[in-house]
């Protein structure tokens, strides 16, 4: 069974019981491994890797220093994309529709559970890494959560790397193209504003970047799927 054609090969119909087994096993217990290795290198950037954060210092500076007028507008809407708000209303509407064309709960709530692992490795670890932002000005009020990981980043890759999997079935091959490459930039614009505007540090951005494409990849293969029988006359 192909990794991307899994929910092409087995249509059957789940009962919500198997789901929520299948979820519990195959989603839950692989993102509390992901929460511990998050939370692991979090410590690590507090203590051995300290250096490291004061590397990381002079990045945040450069991109203060190189800060006008015009970037700060196109930033502002690059960040907003990654909004909680933002994330929960696509992911809603999206979930929606799919449900409403394919008849298949199980396949339209893929976004939801994405988002959902994501949303909860992140506010743990947060809350127990507890590493401060930047000592730059930051051009956004930041939520009071602290810096590692960044929920914006992880946020956006886990619904928009979900959503792009979805497009891969997508029939029309314009349509796909453009659905697909959509799913690859909206995350990257999120991660360059949220370090362009002084909320993150790189390892902020890059460990949000990590927990959303495994979140993501955990939400598409959560339900077991079985390849189709073939019979040769």
């Amino acid at each position: 069974m192909g990794f991307l054609t899994r929910w092409d090969d087995d249509q059957s119909r789940p009962t919500v019981k198997a789901a929520l087994r299948d979820l519990g096993v195959r989603a839950v217990l692989p993102a509390t491994a992901l929460l511990a290795v998050i939370i692991g290198f979090g410590y690590l950037l507090k203590g051995p890797l300290f250096e490291l954060s004061e590397d990381e210092k002079q990045i945040n500076r450069e991109f203060q220093d190189a800060r006008d007028g015009l970037w700060n507008s196109i930033t502002h809407l690059m960040s907003s994309i990654g909004n909680t708000e933002y994330v929960i209303g696509v992911c809603l509407i999206v979930v929606g529709l799919v449900w409403w064309r394919t008849k298949q709960w199980w396949y339209a709530v893929v976004p939801g559970i994405a988002i959902s692992l994501q949303a909860t490795v992140f506010v743990i670890a947060t809350h127990v890494v507890g590493r401060a932002r930047p000592t730059v000005e930051r051009l956004d009020p930041t939520p009071p959560t602290s810096s590692f990981p960044s929920g914006h980043v992880g946020a956006s890759t886990a619904l928009y790397v979900a959503l792009g999997l979805m497009a891969t079935r997508i029939d029309n091959p314009l349509v796909r193209r453009l659905a697909v490459t959509w799913c690859v930039l909206a995350p990257a614009f999120v991660a360059y504003a949220r370090l362009y505007r002084g909320a993150h540090h790189v390892t902020d951005i890059v460990f949000g970047i990590i927990n959303g494409v495994v979140c993501a990849v955990l939400a598409w293969l959560y339900l077991r799927r079985r390849a189709a029988v073939t019979t040769d006359r």
